[in-house]
């Protein structure tokens, strides 16, 4: 086996965009005509009646924009609304049912409202007098016909007009969105109108408490303060999800075992935060494990309000002796438990709230496994208010959070339930000791795109039960509450003892869950994310005979963040290789954005360098160019880039796959191999910058033969400092400098 190697010394060079990109693109195989354009003037005039008459707390209005595909962002209006200020106004996206086209909510003041009317009436006003009524992309992209035509006249420049044009092709209609409609208390957040949440709330009747905002715009209601919402200002919902959360039903077969084996004390193990039910300090392994009651000492608790906690915190503190079939070669670990419900049902929002503080006063703690989760399914158009707090939270700190992939209470559900739906949690789903989905394992994805479950382990079934350790003692369990605490194990090995950041630690699990499998089935994806992770820690930080796997780590500034000096060897003058790449990244989220909700797009490229100095790109991706290739067979629709390219999720996989054909690719005059990682943002340039990713690379020799050795040779010739993440060594470094050192 060859050890994984890390590369460093050769920061990644940062540049801007030279070729900030053409003007107003109309979509294809649309005419637009002045009749269309008096249609949507009309529905917009009864908007404006509508919101003229109807009474609101605040002075704007929303709308909501019906496009007619997947837009990105480019394609979103920016000649009406707010002109190039519109993608600011936006205060909310989802799509509509078949999930093939956006709705996107803006917030407008009413003066622009009347300013859009009137841009649209001069715009059919030029294609009834210029372009008898219609106008089609051809003539739209002929320069010779828009050149002629003399804009003054009608009081509005050429590229606005093509603006203009090119946003009524994509608009299928403009109307008033309102959220569906909830019962039961629930966690509520409403549209950016510019009012804070106690003064908007207080306009329509209902006076909110302090300690029920989560934030300017998200509120705890019972179901009296919902039911006069929608009553009297429906329009202003959002998203909503109840608040009372089920414990996930897991398998435990009640027939303990007292005869459970002692343990030595810990000494200087990691520390993995383990936020549950209560724990019970008289367990074996007690000493291993710092415990914080958060629940108020009023609430009545009883013996099995204990037994989640801490089975959970058994198997990250004693899982491999428990089960010695999966001994992962990581030792043990300590656990600070955090006991934060109790009973069958939990308030989630109380629990959104202790788990900020939580982090804030413990920075020491970079792994936190939460194995708490809801009953109900995720919605398929905003993220869960649990799982954006937890993204939020993965943003602005150093942290990553091991989450559970839920069960299924019963066979009527079958999506993931929260706070699973967290994009950049490790997501973990259950499968049998064969590998296989288990019965009570759910479905992704999430935002019916983002790959969740991440990766899946195993989480017991009929076939071998995980054995942990409840108050009464030892047990058989099954769930997916108790796959995720291995991978926790797995993360915290990674970071705490190999030095590794979260970015490299996550893409070094999913690579390793991932392997060669290139396409695997949207169904697989929705099951087992990336697939199973191995049982061994040598089997994620080692590589066969015949590979190369190396690490480069680095923080985006700017467009374009390169390095072109990856010194790959050569054979004949040729390279042997089949090669795929994992990337990880923890992108800032907005949940007002609904389907639109990370912020940040890093695209991940790597391949040989031509001879015209451009990346031969491993899976021809054509995102994200310097200059404009032309030709439709160079255009990628946004539907498209997202499910073939993944992006805007924050895990990127890029591969050729092995093939039974063995083909070594040609060298060009430049013998190196270069990656380009390209940063888009859809809201603030700024979200992008600072941005941390972790890259890991494979490259499999097509003929078995070992070339590490010259890989590292070359790879010194070229500046890099190449590090082997041998295990036993840096154990005896993380040893070394974690011992307590007595002075006399």
């Amino acid at each position: 086996m060859n050890n994984v190697l890390e590369l460093k010394g050769k920061r990644f060079v940062q540049a801007p965009k030279t070729n900030p990109g053409g003007g107003a693109a109309m979509k294809s195989k649309v005419v637009v005509t002045s009749d269309y354009i008096i249609r949507l003037i009309e529905k917009l005039n009864q908007l404006q009646t509508f919101w003229e008459n109807e009474k609101r707390p605040f002075s704007g209005i929303l709308i909501s924009v019906y496009y007619n595909k997947i837009v990105a962002k480019t394609n979103r209006i920016s000649g009406i609304f707010k002109g190039d200020k519109s993608n600011y106004a936006i205060v909310g996206a989802k799509f509509n049912k078949d999930k093939t086209k956006h709705i996107i909510t803006y917030f407008l003041d009413f003066s622009d409202l009347k300013q859009s009317i009137d841009l649209l009436y001069k715009a059919s006003n030029i294609l009834e007098l210029h372009f008898r009524g219609e106008i089609s992309k051809e003539v739209f992209e002929n320069r010779k016909i828009i050149d002629a035509i003399d804009f003054q006249k009608f009081n509005l420049s050429k590229s606005l007009f093509k603006q203009i044009i090119a946003d009524v092709s994509y608009i299928e209609d403009f109307d008033v969105e309102q959220a569906d409609k909830h019962e039961k208390e629930s966690i509520v957040t409403i549209y950016d109108t510019g009012l804070d949440a106690k003064t908007l709330f207080r306009s329509i009747g209902i006076d909110i408490l302090s300690a029920r905002i989560l934030d300017n715009r998200t509120v705890y209601l019972d179901a009296n303060q919902l039911n006069l919402l929608y009553e009297k200002a429906p329009y202003l919902v959002a998203m909503a999800t109840e608040n009372l959360s089920d414990l996930l039903p897991e398998d435990f077969i009640d027939k303990y075992e007292n005869n459970m084996a002692t343990i030595p004390s810990p000494v200087n193990e990691p520390t993995i935060g383990v936020i549950d039910t209560l724990f019970d300090k008289r367990v074996y392994f007690g000493e291993w494990v710092e415990y914080h009651k958060m629940i108020d000492d009023s609430i009545p608790v009883s013996s099995n309000d204990y037994r989640h906690g801490t089975a959970v915190s058994s198997i990250i503190v004693d899982g491999p002796k428990l089960n010695p079939w999966l001994d992962d070669g990581c030792g043990r670990f300590r656990v600070r438990h955090f006991g934060v419900a109790a009973g069958s049902k939990f308030s989630s929002f109380t629990i959104i709230k202790l788990i900020r503080r939580i982090v804030q006063e413990n920075k020491d703690i970079k792994v936190w496994n939460i194995s708490l989760g809801s009953n109900q399914e995720i919605n398929d158009n905003f993220i869960s208010a649990e799982a954006a707090i937890l993204d939020q939270i993965q943003y602005e700190n150093d942290v990553i959070f091991v989450v559970a992939g839920t069960n299924k209470p019963n066979a009527d559900v079958v999506k993931i339930g929260s706070p699973a739906d967290s994009i950049n949690s490790m997501v973990v789903n259950a499968v049998s000791k064969s590998g296989l989905s288990t019965r009570y394992s759910r479905k992704g994805l999430a935002l019916s795109f983002f790959a969740k479950p991440d990766v899946s382990y195993y989480g017991g079934s009929e076939e071998q039960y995980i054995q942990v350790c409840a108050p009464l003692g030892a047990t058989n369990v099954a769930g997916t509450s108790f796959a995720a605490p291995w991978i926790a194990r797995k993360l915290s090995y990674l970071i705490d003892i190999l030095g590794l950041n979260r970015e490299l630690a996550k893409a070094l699990i999913i690579d390793a869950a991932r392997g060669w499998n290139e396409t695997p089935s949207p169904e697989e994806v929705a099951l087992y994310g990336h697939g199973v992770v191995p049982i061994r820690i040598e089997d994620i930080v080692q590589s066969k005979d015949d590979e190369i796997k190396f690490l480069v780590t680095d923080i985006s500034e700017k467009w374009n963040t390169y390095n072109y000096y990856f010194p790959i060897p050569l054979k004949d003058d040729k390279y042997p290789y089949f090669a795929r790449a994992t990337m990880c990244y923890f992108p800032v989220c907005d949940r007002a954005q609904g389907v639109d909700y990370t912020n940040t797009e890093l695209n991940l490229h790597f391949g040989r360098i031509n001879d015209d100095g451009k990346l031969n790109e491993i899976n021809s991706d054509k995102q994200n160019q310097d200059e404009d290739l032309g030709g439709e067979k160079n255009f990628i629709l946004e539907g498209e880039a997202r499910k073939k390219f993944r992006k805007w999720d924050n895990v990127k996989y890029i591969s050729e796959g092995i093939k039974e054909k063995r083909v070594p690719k040609k060298s060009y005059s430049n013998k190196n191999w270069g990656m380009e990682i390209k940063t888009n943002n859809r809201l603030e340039p700024q979200d992008g910058v600072g941005l941390r990713f972790g890259v890991v690379v494979t490259l499999k020799e097509m003929y078995g033969i070992n070339r590490i050795d010259e890989f590292i040779r070359n790879c010194n010739l070229n500046g890099w400092l190449v590090n082997r993440i041998d295990i036993e060594n840096r154990i005896d470094i993380y040893e070394k400098i974690n011992e307590e050192i007595e002075f006399e």
